[in-house]
Order: C-alpha cells, then structure tokens, then sequence
C-alpha cells in the first residue's frame, strides 16, 4: 500500500514534537524535584578563615587567556578546610577515611535543618541542644537514620565581614555558636546521621580549645560540613541533600559543593 506523502510528513511532524515535549519535561524535571537551593559559598581571597593570616589564603593566577592562548585557566591555591568544606573522619581520627575514602552513598540523604537563630541573637557561644533536636522532632518526626543534620545559626549573615564571621575578642578567642557534645552524641547513637553541619566556622563553638565534638563525630566516621550558606533558603525538613567534594586522595578534609533538592 502506498501512503500519500502528506500523511507521512504529518506523522514525522507529530512524532518530533512530541518528542519535543517529552524531552522539555525531561530536562526541566529530571528527578522529580521542583527545585534547588545551593548551600555552598563562593571562595575568594575575602573568605574568612579559622585561623588569622596576614595574607590571603587563597589565590588564584591566570595562566592562560582566550585573547593569547584561546583558553581560560588558572592555578589556585587554599587549605583543604577553608570556605564551604568538609571534615573527613581522617581529620582527627588516625586510620579512619580520608575525604575521597568517605563511601558515595553517605554523600546523599535527608537534610534536617535545625533552626536555632532565635537563640544565638541574645548568646554568640550557643551550643546547640537535645531540647532544641526535640523540638525538630516534635513537628517534623524523628531525625531518619542516614540523615544530615544542620543548624542554622543565623551566622552567615556575617560572612561578608571576616572580622564579624570570627568574632574574636581582645585575648584572640573567637565567639560563635556550635554544637552540644550531648546532641552530637544523641545524633551519632540515637539517630545514626551520616553528616553534621552549621553555618559558622567549626561544628565546636568559638571557644572551644579541644574540639570535643570534632573528636567525637569523625572517631565515629560521622563527617562534618562547616560555612554551610543559605540554610534559611532551605526546609526544616523533606528535601535531600548532596554533598560534593573534590576527591583529593589521602585529603583531611576539601572545599565542597552543598546542593538540597526541595521535592
């Protein structure tokens, strides 16, 4: 049988935009997700750092341009734990994972985001609670087993100003909110979490002089993730969250990329 070529056209017309438009839902709907929120800042000289330094701890030389070399790189140059980052458990416990050792499926899981900004307004040195997990878990359920956890502090709005973000006094000791070594215990026994982040400098308040909860969470291969930015932007609970870091072999620790995906 012979088909008229008109149908023919018409037939190839309607399978491409169909295909069209599976592809458009595809591609602005791949997962399910109906959007992202980027918990990660951006690094540059102006990044506050845990330890003072004269110098910029950053940097950055471009050693080829498109006018001259028609690509665009650079060299740089920073600690592994230095703006958005992530301690492996290696960072304090011997033996135990290095950053590209850490296993990719505890790189994803359920973000909880602990709201604790209320009380840090009227106290710098706030050390997040069991009471405050409590409260999250009264509204929201119980923490689920696999989960990461961040406490939102409100400290990030700081983090333009490094003098601010480190908030050190006249002895050089610096003030900013952390974790309870009782909630990283009930987290890391009671809940199982993969991952332990905040928004300021260290998951160990300001103060701290021996990182108690550093010590406790990566000796039970619990990683951390310190200047986590935008926690406001992101849920207290139902998004899942990645946790993308260079694979540096052998790392302590590494710059990363925090992304949660709001369903």
């Amino acid at each position: 049988m012979k088909i008229h070529p008109l149908v023919v056209g018409y037939a190839l017309a309607l399978a491409l935009l169909l295909f069209g438009q599976q592809r458009h839902a595809a591609t602005s709907d791949p997962s399910g997700f109906r959007a992202m929120v980027d918990l990660t800042h951006a690094i540059n000289a102006q990044t506050p750092a845990f330890e003072p330094s004269s110098k910029p701890l950053f940097s950055a030389k471009t050693v080829a341009t498109l006018e001259k070399d028609k690509y665009f790189a650079r060299t740089i140059s920073l600690p592994e734990h230095f703006g958005t980052h992530i301690d492996a458990p290696a960072h304090f416990a011997r033996g135990l994972w290095t950053v590209d050792k850490i296993p990719p499926e505890r790189l994803i899981g359920p973000l909880v985001v602990l709201d604790v900004s209320a009380n840090v307004k009227n106290n710098a040195d706030y050390l997040v609670s069991v009471e405050d997990i409590a409260r999250w878990e009264h509204i929201h359920g119980q923490i689920p087993a696999g989960a990461i956890v961040m406490a939102r502090t409100g400290w990030g709005a700081r983090w333009n100003s490094p003098k601010d973000f480190r908030n050190a006094d006249r002895k050089s000791t610096m003030h900013f909110p952390g974790y309870s070594l009782d909630t990283a215990k009930f987290l890391v026994e009671g809940r199982n979490i993969f991952g332990l982040g905040i928004d300021t400098l260290s998951i160990d308040y300001g103060p701290s002089a021996d990182f108690p909860v550093h010590q406790y969470t990566l000796a039970h291969s619990v990683y951390q993730l310190e200047n986590v930015a935008n926690l406001e932007r992101a849920p207290a609970s139902g998004a899942i969250v990645v946790v993308a870091p260079m694979k540096l072999e052998g790392g302590s620790g590494s710059p990363v990329r925090i992304l949660a995906l709001l369903r």
